[in-house]
C-alpha cells in the first residue's frame, strides 16, 4: 500500500510504502472495549458521606402497653423525633422517605470503577483504530469533511510550523476548509451538565501524530477548535477514535510513523 507525501504548499512532493498496521481488518469491538476502559481509568470515585441522614435521635417505640408507646396514634410506623421542641415532636427521620432522612441507595465512594485490559487488547486495539484512519468511509461515517486520498502523511518540516494562523492555511491548502468549519461549531448539551461547567459539545476534528511532543506545531495548533497533537510515542486508540468511534481525520509526519515502526514492530 503505498500513500502521497505532501508538503507544507500542500503539494505532492514523493510517494512511500506504508506499513502493514494502515492495512489492518478494523475490529470496532476490540476498540470500544479500550477506549470505554481508558474512560473508566480516569473517572474519580465519589460517593455520599455514609453516616448521611442518620446523625439523629429518632427511634421507635413499638409496646401498645407502655407509656411512651408510639402505636396507635395513626402515624406511620417510623423512627421519629420525641421529647423534643413542639414543632419538631413526632417528625419522623432516618427513613429515606423522610424529610431530612438518609439515601435509599447513595453513590458509595468504595465502588471501584477501574477497569483492566490486556497488553495484546490494547495493541490490537491501537493497530485497528490507525487502519481505520486510512479508510474513507469509517472517516466519513464520523461526518469528517474530506475529499482527498487516505491516509495523509506530510514532511516532517510541517511539524516546525510556529503560527497558529499558518496552521490553518496549511490545513485549508490540503482541503480541510470545510472540516474546519464543521468544527467551529458547538451544540448545548443536554441533561443537567448545563448547570456543572460543561454547557457546551465541542467537536473533533482533525489529529495531527507528530514525532516527539515538544514540536513547535504543538504550541501553534492548540487555539483551533477540535484540533488535536500527540507524539507517536504516546498514541492510544482514544486519540484516534474518540468516544469509541473510529475513523478520526489523522495527519501523519514522516517521522511519527518511523516511530510508530519501531513501536509497532515493523
Amino acid at each position: 500500500m503505498q500513500a502521497n507525501v505532501l508538503n507544507i504548499e500542500g503539494k505532492v512532493v514523493e510517494k512511500i510504502n506504508l506499513p502493514s498496521f494502515f492495512s489492518q481488518p478494523v475490529r470496532e469491538d476490540i476498540i470500544r472495549r479500550c477506549v470505554l476502559a481508558f474512560q473508566a481509568n480516569r473517572r474519580q470515585p465519589y460517593g455520599a458521606d455514609p453516616l448521611a441522614g442518620k446523625r439523629t435521635s429518632a427511634h421507635y417505640h413499638g409496646r401498645r402497653d407502655r407509656r411512651w408507646t408510639m402505636m396507635n396514634r395513626e402515624l406511620a410506623r417510623v423512627p421519629r423525633i420525641h421529647n423534643s421542641s413542639p414543632h419538631l415532636n413526632f417528625r419522623a427521620r432516618f427513613v429515606p422517605q423522610a424529610v431530612g432522612g438518609r439515601r435509599a441507595h447513595p453513590p458509595k465512594a468504595e465502588k471501584i470503577w477501574k477497569q483492566k485490559i490486556n497488553k495484546k487488547e490494547k495493541l490490537l486495539a491501537l493497530i485497528s483504530a490507525i487502519s481505520a484512519t486510512a479508510i474513507p468511509e469509517i472517516v466519513k461515517k464520523r461526518g469528517h469533511k474530506y475529499e482527498g486520498e487516505l491516509p495523509i502523511i506530510v514532511e516532517d518540516s510541517v511539524e516546525q510550523i510556529k503560527r497558529t494562523k499558518e496552521v490553518e492555511e496549511f490545513l485549508k491548502k490540503i482541503g480541510l476548509e470545510k472540516e474546519l468549519e464543521r468544527a467551529k461549531k458547538k451544540k448545548v448539551r443536554a441533561g443537567k451538565g448545563k448547570m456543572r461547567g460543561r454547557r457546551y459539545k465541542k467537536k473533533k476534528s482533525v489529529l495531527f501524530v507528530v514525532s516527539h511532543k515538544n514540536v513547535p506545531l504543538a504550541k501553534a495548533a492548540e487555539n483551533i477548535p477540535g484540533v488535536d497533537v500527540v507524539s507517536a510515542k504516546d498514541l492510544n486508540a482514544e486519540h484516534l477514535a474518540p468516544g469509541a468511534h473510529p475513523g478520526r481525520i489523522t495527519i501523519w509526519s514522516k517521522s511519527a510513523i518511523e516511530v510508530l515502526k519501531k513501536r509497532l514492530g515493523e
